[in-house]
């Protein structure tokens, strides 16, 4: 008995199979080209390569259960049939200023839905049209295809749409924008949503009885992967920038700081990101030298350094001050000693982030799983555990396919 998790990446599909223990038994996956990445057609075309291309590492009438992962904020919009009536609109894709201006002037200040990028702006600007249209997020419409109900979304996908995850609901205000589209009816990330389509089971070689799970995003999906499962996990990505996201049982926004909450696992997920992060040593350093370097630096001990290693002036999280400049000085003779203070940096930054979102009602935290190029750093990471006082360690799986394999193994319980 297996469980697949489809990931739809930025540029292309991934499908990672395991078993119940968490084993992975098997991958494939298919590119979409960056100028086809709107199309849906495209998009389903490659969920159908990636299975393809798993078919012949596993007996495919093993998987038992099956949940997608999308884009967060990705959007398409359909007819009453499931049709798509144009093409996606993408996470990044900006809004029209006037859209994102009227969410701004009725939506509470916690909510998701503000921003340049909003999905919900979007939707405003759509064309308003006689026939019934539905608004689905990609991981939405791709469960769909594969037999799920239409008009169904999970509440991760939801959040930035503008879906209230502590009250469970789609909120009031939202009925003051009078959408030229439907939402989708939300429901729990995990929730057991139907079976496989008859065609498609014959296609791909499914168990007519597989389960279709409801799925997540990209980023919860990867949260996920970790194995982080209990309140007080936390996950930090040490790349170019430097984000946290810690599991709680209490909902935690802080919209200056870029905090919101998804609904995860019965408990929240919140998070933040900084401006600083590895682009900064890759300004001085390159990545043969980092790790030299970093052999001749004894992580037990303080550099004697206090620097906050930000690229540019401004930092949103953990301290939210635009006009915050870098501080990277004085610089020592010496690279080793240099270098050290900077990782020291990011590393109390790390931290800040941690005690940030614990002041803000998360709850302490219990340990920390790395994911990112900073991870495989051994001495960046004993330095980390020395200013954070917790086991860090780096995390085995970060795949956003695995998570969300892992989600839809709860279709099995």
């Amino acid at each position: 008995m297996l469980a697949l998790g489809i990931d739809i990446g930025t540029s292309g599909v991934r499908a990672v199979a395991i078993d119940p223990a968490g084993a992975m038994q098997g991958q494939g996956s298919a590119r979409i080209a960056a100028e086809a990445r709107r199309d849906p057609a495209a998009i389903w075309h490659a969920v159908g390569e990636a299975l393809d291309a798993l078919r012949p590492s596993i007996d495919m009438a093993a998987i038992a259960a099956l949940a997608v992962d999308g884009t967060s904020g990705t959007i398409i919009v359909t007819n009453a049939a499931g049709v798509p009536t144009g093409p996606a609109t993408l996470y990044n894709d900006q809004a029209t200023p006037a859209a994102v201006a009227r969410i701004a002037a009725i939506a509470p200040r916690d909510s998701a839905a503000h921003g340049n990028t909003s999905p919900l702006a979007r939707l405003l600007g759509s064309a308003d049209e006689t026939s019934p249209r539905l608004a689905l997020h990609e991981a939405d419409w791709i469960t769909h295809r594969l037999g799920g109900p239409l008009g169904v979304s999970d509440a991760n996908n939801a959040l930035k749409t503008g879906y209230d995850p502590v009250a469970g609901a789609w909120p009031g205000w939202i009925e003051q924008l009078a959408l030229p589209v439907a939402l989708p009816r939300v429901v729990e990330p995990g929730t057991i949503l139907g079976t496989i389509a008859a065609t498609i089971a014959a296609r791909f070689g499914f168990d007519p009885e597989l389960r279709l799970v409801a799925g997540t995003t990209d980023g919860c999906a990867s949260f996920l992967a970790t194995g982080a499962d209990q309140p007080g996990d936390g996950v930090t990505a040490l790349g170019s920038t430097l984000t946290v996201k810690l599991l709680s049982n209490q909902p935690v926004f802080a919209p200056d700081h870029g905090v919101y909450s998804h609904r995860l696992l019965g408990n929240f997920l919140p998070g933040g990101a900084s401006s600083a992060g590895a682009a900064v040593l890759a300004r001085y350093f390159t990545p043969a030298q980092i790790e030299d370097l970093s052999r001749g630096i004894d992580p037990r001990q303080e550099s004697g350094l206090d620097y906050y290693p930000l690229p540019a002036p401004g930092e949103r999280f953990p301290i939210n001050d635009a006009t915050l400049e870098p501080r990277l000085s004085p610089r020592p003779e010496s690279d080793a000693l240099f270098l050290h203070g900077l990782l020291e940096g990011l590393a109390r930054i790390e931290a800040l982030g941690y005690r940030r979102l614990a002041a803000l009602g998360a709850p302490r935290l219990r340990r920390v799983l790395t994911v990112g190029g900073g991870a495989v750093n051994p001495v960046w990471t004993a330095l980390r555990a020395r200013i954070l006082g917790i086991d860090v360690t780096t995390a085995a799986r970060t795949e956003a396919a695995y998570g969300t394999a892992r989600l839809a193994l709860r279709g099995l319980a």
